[in-house]
C-alpha cells in the first residue's frame, strides 16, 4: 500500500490519470504490467479506480447495487444489460465491504461512509490487481475514516491488492501505508512513513510550515 502525498496542485491526481492512460506524461514513461497504460487492452481489467468523492443529486434514482454494477461496464458492453454473472459479482463486492443487505436501498440515502464503501465495492468488482484511490477519506469524519481504512487494509491483504492512494491527510495515510511518496511537480521523498515524515525534505516539498504528529514527535507549526 503506497500513499502519494503533497500540497494542493502538486500533481497527485494528474499522476493517477497518467497511470489510467487518461493523460500522457510530458517526459519519461509509465509501465503497468509491463505495458504503457494506453496499450493495456484487456489488461486494463486489472486496474480498479476510485475517484475523488463525487457530487450527485440526492434524488437520483439509482440503487446501491446499480452503483457497483457500473464498475463492471466495459467499452464493449455499453448499452447492454447486465448479465446474471455480473449481478453476482456486484453482490460479492458489496458483501466484501459489508453492505450486501443494502443492495436494493437508494444510494442517495446512505451515509457518507457507506457511500465510500460502495464506491470501493465498485472499484474492486472486476477483481483488479492494482487499486488506485484518489482522496478516499475526503469528507468523512474520523470514525468513518477508521472504518474505511481498516476495511481497505483487510481487502488489500485478503485480495492480494497493490494499492496506490492519494491523500492530503499525512497523519491518517502514514498509519496505513507501507510506503509514502511525496511529490510537488517532482518526487521529493520516497520511503517508509517514518522516513518521509521525519525528513527535512518534507517541508521543502510543501514549501510552508506544517504540523505532523508521528508517534510522539511533532515537527514545525501549522
Amino acid at each position: 500500500m503506497v500513499g502519494i502525498i503533497g500540497p494542493n496542485g502538486a500533481g497527485k491526481t494528474t499522476l493517477l490519470r497518467i497511470f489510467l492512460g487518461l493523460l500522457k506524461p510530458g517526459s519519461g514513461y509509465v509501465h503497468l504490467f509491463g505495458r504503457t497504460p494506453e496499450t493495456l487492452g484487456q489488461e486494463r481489467e486489472k486496474v480498479g479506480y476510485m475517484p475523488q468523492r463525487s457530487v450527485h443529486k440526492q434524488n437520483f434514482p439509482v440503487s446501491t447495487l446499480d452503483v457497483v454494477l457500473m464498475g463492471l461496464v466495459t467499452s464493449a458492453g455499453l448499452g447492454r444489460g447486465f448479465s446474471r454473472k455480473q449481478h453476482e459479482k456486484a453482490r460479492q463486492s458489496l458483501d466484501k465491504v459489508g453492505l450486501l443487505e443494502l443492495q436494493e436501498k437508494p444510494f442517495s440515502i446512505l451515509s457518507g461512509g457507506q457511500q465510500q464503501r460502495v464506491f470501493l465495492a465498485r472499484a474492486i468488482a472486476k477483481e483488479p490487481r492494482l487499486l488506485l484511490l484518489d482522496e478516499p477519506n475526503a469528507g468523512l469524519d474520523l470514525p468513518a475514516q477508521g472504518r474505511f481504512f481498516n476495511l481497505l487494509a483487510e481487502l488489500q491483504e485478503t485480495q492480494g491488492l497493490t494499492v496506490v492512494m492519494v491523500s492530503h491527510d499525512l497523519t491518517v495515510i502514514s498509519r496505513y501505508a507501507h510506503k509514502l511518496i511525496c511529490i510537488n511537480r517532482t518526487m521529493h521523498i520516497h520511503g517508509s512513513p517514518s522516513e518521509v515524515l521525519n525528513s527535512p525534505h518534507l517541508e521543502e516539498a510543501y514549501r510552508c510550515e506544517y504540523d505532523v504528529l508521528f508517534g510522539s514527535k511533532a515537527r514545525g507549526q501549522a
